[in-house]
This record gives structure tokens, C-alpha cells and sequence, in this order.
């Protein structure tokens, strides 16, 4: 089946293979994804306003506040050293890295990007060749382009390696404050990542009772407990969050100790649909925007 010509535009304009403006780019592939056009002049959902700030609120910390590695230094500054998780080297290039110096267990990720995680846990069955694959891609993408989410336009991409945490063998479970004016209103969970079901994302309130809607996955048929820390989290959160419109802080709670996540200002870049539509219209009066 052919692609239609608005989706090869879209395709080509995400490569920058051809110019296409920030307004067009978003105002398209809004369409293309929610079949409605994107009302720019009077945003009321959560979606519509993501893709308002996209465009309209610049303020150049948020460059520093989505790089992976400069964030680091900024959300010390603020809340502590201690919930920082440490980093052990930074590289332009992953041939760069001395891996001599790593420890046996370490995780790889670059500053400008999402998802190009390399998690390491025994260096010496550590497959070199998947490594460096999954971490030039990861360089070589460019998610201003993907996305149009300005913030990322002058972040350097870098490799940066980070301790390994994990909860006694568990893993890590990261928890997602949604704050609204420097105000958390609701939080979620993104559990399951590699059962047969795929990943479940869970909604709660700041009672920690579920929410009835869903976006764009699933919730979880589980329980999941409230964190220990979850009071901290908050206070932490609004405090990273502060004179804000929005942006989701994250955070994860290892072996009884809160460690910061990272900041994103347009979770699931503002495509990502609500069950239901309702609470698309819900969330999105939660955002006063600087008109």
C-alpha cells in the first residue's frame, strides 16, 4: 500500500531531507495522528497545548534541563548531590570510551536522545559490536527534527556512563510527577516493559488512587505500591517544576533512596491519545499558558 504524499512529506521533513516549518511539521502530523486539525489559536487539550509550548514558550534553561548529562549539575544545584545518580565519563564518540576504566556493571546513554540506553552488567560479555551500533544511531539521530521539540536543537550529543542501579535485583521503577504551574497534580508509573503484554502505564492521583483513563498504553491489572518516598518526591518535584507551565519530573526509588530521573517537557511529544478523549480536555485545562 502507498504512502500518502503528506505522510512521505512528513518523513522527509523528519530526515531534514526537505525544510518544513516548526507550525506546519506539528500542524501535519497532528492531523495525521488524532485526524483533527491542531487549533493553535485556542489549544484546550493536553496535546494541543504540548504542541502550543513547542512553539511558543523558549526559554533557553530548558536546553540545559533535557541534556542528559548538563541537567546533572542543575537539579544539584537545586534539591542536593545526593539525589543525583553518578556518572562516571563523558565522550563525543563511543570508540572514545576507555571501557578499562568502567566498572563491571555501568549504563551507556546519550545527552541529546531517548531510548539509545545500553545497560551493561557484566562488562565481559558486554556485546561491543550491538554496543556501538545502538549507541552511533543513537548520536546520529536528531530528535529536534523528529519531534520539533526545540529544547533539544543545541543540546551536544555526548555518551555519558552511569552507575547501575538496581532494587535488589528488581531493577528500576520510575516514578513520573506531572506538574502543572510548579504544582504536581497526578503521577504515573510505566511498568511491564518486557512481558508478552508489552508496557503498561498507570495514572494516579496524588492520593495514589488509579485514574480511570489510560494514554495511549494500557494501565496495569497490578498493584503498585505507593513508594516509600513518594511525599519526598513530590516536594522535590514542585521545587525542579517551579514557574513552569508544565513539565514531568522523574524520579526513581532505590533500596529506600530517591534518585533523580530526568525532566521532560512533552511526554509522548504530545501524540499520544487519551482513552478517553475526555481526558485529553481534563489534563489539558491543568496548563495556564503564557499567553
Amino acid at each position: 500500500m502507498a504512502l500518502k504524499p503528506s505522510k512521505i512529506l512528513l518523513a522527509l521533513a523528519s530526515r531534514g531531507l526537505i525544510n518544513m516549518s516548526d507550525q506546519t511539521y506539528l500542524c501535519q502530523r497532528y492531523f495525521e495522528i488524532f485526524h483533527k486539525k491542531l487549533d493553535l489559536s485556542n489549544p484546550q487539550t493536553f496535546n494541543e497545548k504540548l504542541q502550543w509550548l513547542k512553539l511558543y514558550d523558549h526559554k533557553s534553561i530548558y536546553t540545559t534541563m533535557v541534556d542528559k548529562y548538563a541537567v546533572k549539575e542543575y537539579v544539584s544545584n537545586l534539591i542536593g548531590n545526593q539525589y543525583i545518580i553518578p556518572t562516571y565519563g563523558v565522550w563525543k564518540s563511543f570508540d572514545d570510551i576507555d571501557f578499562s576504566g568502567l566498572p563491571n556493571q555501568f549504563v551507556l546513554k546519550c545527552s541529546h536522545d531517548s531510548g539509545g540506553i545500553v545497560i551493561c552488567t557484566n562488562k565481559d560479555k558486554l556485546d561491543m559490536g550491538q554496543a556501538r551500533k545502538k549507541i552511533n544511531r543513537s548520536l546520529k539521530r536528531n530528535y529536534y527534527l523528529t519531534c520539533r521539540e526545540w529544547p533539544y536543537k543545541d543540546v551536544k550529543p555526548c555518551v555519558i556512563a552511569e552507575k547501575y542501579m538496581e532494587e535488589q535485583g528488581k531493577g528500576m521503577k520510575d516514578y513520573k510527577f506531572m506538574c502543572f504551574g510548579g504544582k504536581v497534580k497526578c503521577s504515573f508509573v510505566c511498568s511491564e516493559r518486557f512481558e508478552a503484554e508489552g508496557m503498561k502505564v498507570t495514572f494516579f492521583d496524588l492520593d495514589w488512587n488509579v485514574m480511570l483513563f489510560e494514554r495511549h498504553y494500557p494501565k496495569s491489572r497490578e498493584n503498585i505500591a505507593k513508594p516509600k518516598n513518594y511525599e519526598l518526591m513530590i516536594s522535590l518535584a514542585e521545587r525542579l517544576a517551579a514557574d513552569i507551565p508544565f513539565v514531568r519530573v522523574d524520579f526513581y526509588e532505590i533500596n529506600g533512596c530517591v534518585y533523580f530521573g530526568e525532566l521532560t517537557f512533552f511526554p509522548g511529544s504530545g501524540f499520544e491519545e487519551f482513552t478517553p478523549e475526555s481526558a485529553d480536555y481534563e489534563i489539558g485545562s491543568w496548563i495556564d499558558l503564557p499567553l
